[in-house]
């Protein structure tokens, strides 16, 4: 394979020549003069060069997607040559939800690590929408009611959320008797996260689905910090049972308005970019994950619902 393509690969991912250079122990001089040699071949700029940074051209981004693929198919085609495809190995590219990651997949790594010890594990934890071919991602967890297309999803659990509140706030504010009281309650949500959707609420108005809309009492970009605003007894929060189980079983957070859930469209995913064959190690994790969250997820086995609000 033409060595110019990893070292394009490697430019976009240093975001400099010199970073690029220092890298793969070449010269700025030398990483900039075989660069414009593969511009020079191909007939295009893929780099806009400035005083302080390097931007890609659009040509360079459609390039840089090619490229990351070719890459992954070498070295995909090197492991099955030299005789590793018989199990799981090589290194392999997990992205997740920051506390999703955190708290339900890295207290279980040991054990997938010891279960297959030559596969080599980069985790990368992130809120944001992680590009699986641009980060060149082997399997992202994904929390979301749709998947989308060109990946291949194994659902592994439901996202159940429910809505809760710290015991200090029920007993300053009282707790809402239905979902139209909520209105006159101090909400907690994240950047996007309202309105809210809530199954089998209202048993006086016969609703099975809600919308609650509103204005959080602290903006954020954080779903971390909506939590612990909540903990701290700052107002309602609509959390993921996966993220507040413990806190409901410790008594630092108690359910309101139990009858309600937020809707069930929402699922955890594990998603692969799709292939024509699937890597062992991809399945390997995949099969990982499915243990742990199947059928009844971890967050799930022990009673989580304890603390519920009184009225």
């Amino acid at each position: 394979m033409d060595a110019d393509y990893a070292l394009f690969a490697r430019i976009v991912e240093s975001g400099s020549l010199s970073a690029a250079g220092r890298a793969v122990g070449l010269s700025p001089a030398m990483v900039s003069k075989r660069l414009a040699r593969l511009e020079a071949r191909l007939g295009a700029a893929l780099v806009n060069r400035t005083t302080r940074r390097l931007a890609l051209t659009e040509t360079g981004e459609r390039f840089h997607r090619d490229v990351l693929a070719i890459l992954k198919a070498v070295e995909e085609a090197e492991a099955r040559v030299a005789g590793q495809s018989a199990g799981p190995s090589g290194l392999l590219r997990v992205s997740a939800p920051t506390s999703f990651g955190r708290l339900h997949i890295a207290p279980h790594l040991k054990r997938f690590l010891d279960d297959y010890p030559r596969v080599e594990l980069d985790l990368d934890l992130s809120d944001g929408f992680v590009d699986l071919m641009a980060e060149r991602i082997d399997v992202a967890v994904r929390i979301t009611p749709a998947v989308g297309g060109g990946v291949t999803a194994r659902r592994l659990a439901t996202n159940r959320r429910i809505l809760c509140a710290a015991p200090a706030y029920i007993a300053e504010h009282g707790a809402p008797e239905d979902t139209a009281a909520l209105a006159r309650h101090r909400l907690l949500a994240a950047t996007g996260q309202f309105p809210w959707r809530l199954s089998g609420a209202d048993e006086n108005s016969g609703a099975r689905t809600v919308a609650i809309d509103g204005t959080s009492r602290v903006r954020t970009n954080s779903s971390e910090v909506v939590r612990e605003l909540c903990i701290a007894g700052v107002g309602i929060a609509l959390r993921s049972l996966w993220d507040v189980s413990a806190d409901l079983a410790a008594g630092r957070l108690v359910r309101i308005l139990s009858d309600c859930e937020g809707s069930a469209d929402v699922g955890i995913y594990a998603v692969s970019p799709r292939r024509t064959e699937i890597a062992p190690a991809v399945r390997a994790f995949t099969d990982f994950l499915e243990s742990l969250y199947r059928p009844v997820p971890l967050w799930e086995r022990q009673p989580p619902l304890t603390g519920t609000a009184v009225l």
